[in-house]
């Protein structure tokens, strides 16, 4: 099946890609392309939208309409593509220091329009392109480049930020729980408005060697071991869930999409009505 996958949605002439070993963006790029497959989504009606980091370069390596854009623009060039071509599956494969510092500004305006992205978070905790630097998301007390001593600053949760500031759909997937990461991200692309799927990757050659984590298989196991479903987290106390990973779907809500209302006002104004 993953060769199947390979031929039928990845620019081979650029592979093999140039992820560390372990690195755990490969396997989610997969679980990208094997919900599209699954959905059975024309590839030429998807846009794949990245941009700046380890994680962006997955733009490069899949065969749909893409485009690798500016550090943390991401979203914002998702959004007039969107805007444009609102039939269009627009798909935004970003980092977590890509969509929630740089880009952080865009990401909660595009929740708040409830525009109809799907966000797909190759989270790592660390920038690890550039060297090392503790991200938005990186554990209080971890290090790295820039911590060399352990960051003093608490991490952003992207699903809580992207709820709080309006997504209507918000989950949480992993590397090691690729299955459920799948189902995930098709139920991100198939739902009507602002869509993130926070997914924890894992990033050996930085993070994990900074702060002593093991190696790429010890890291997956840490995901294996400490992941709790979100409908049983719903039931533990703060104290019970301090140090788990909450997968699974942690909002959703309908309520009106941004590029049809704006038809609308389209559609009303071609009538001759203000």
């Amino acid at each position: 099946m993953a060769s199947a996958l390979i031929e039928k949605y990845m620019r081979q002439q650029h592979l093999p890609h140039i992820w560390c070993p372990g690195c755990g963006n490969g396997i989610l790029m997969r679980d990208v392309a094997q919900a599209i497959d699954n959905l059975g989504i024309d590839r030429d009606n998807v846009c794949l939208v990245s941009g700046i980091g380890c994680s962006s370069r997955a733009a490069g390596y899949m065969d749909f309409n893409t485009i690798h854009t500016t550090h943390g623009r991401a979203i914002a060039f998702a959004t007039g593509i969107k805007l444009a071509r609102p039939d269009m599956h627009v798909i935004v494969v970003t980092g977590d220091g890509d969509a929630a510092a740089i880009g952080g500004n865009h990401l909660i305006h595009a929740a708040r329009r409830n525009i109809d992205l799907t966000v797909v978070v190759f989270n790592n905790n660390i920038y690890g392109m550039t060297g090392g630097q503790y991200s938005p998301t990186t554990p209080q007390g971890e290090r790295g480049t820039t911590a060399p001593y352990g960051t003093v600053e608490r991490p952003f949760d992207i699903a809580a930020l992207a709820a709080g500031a309006g997504a209507s759909f918000t989950a949480r997937g992993s590397a090691f729980h690729a299955m459920q990461t799948i189902k995930m991200i098709e139920q991100g692309i198939s739902h009507k408005g602002f869509s993130l799927i926070d997914c924890a990757s894992v990033c050996p050659t930085y993070y994990g060697r900074k702060n002593k984590k093991g190696d790429a298989v010890e890291m997956m196991k840490w995901q294996r071991d400490n992941a709790v479903m979100a409908e049983k987290a719903a039931g533990m106390t703060e104290e019970e869930k301090r140090g788990k990973l909450v997968i699974g779907v942690l909002s959703r809500s309908d309520y009106p999409e941004f590029t049809a209302e704006y038809q609308k006002i389209i559609d009303r104004l071609a009538e001759g009505r203000k």
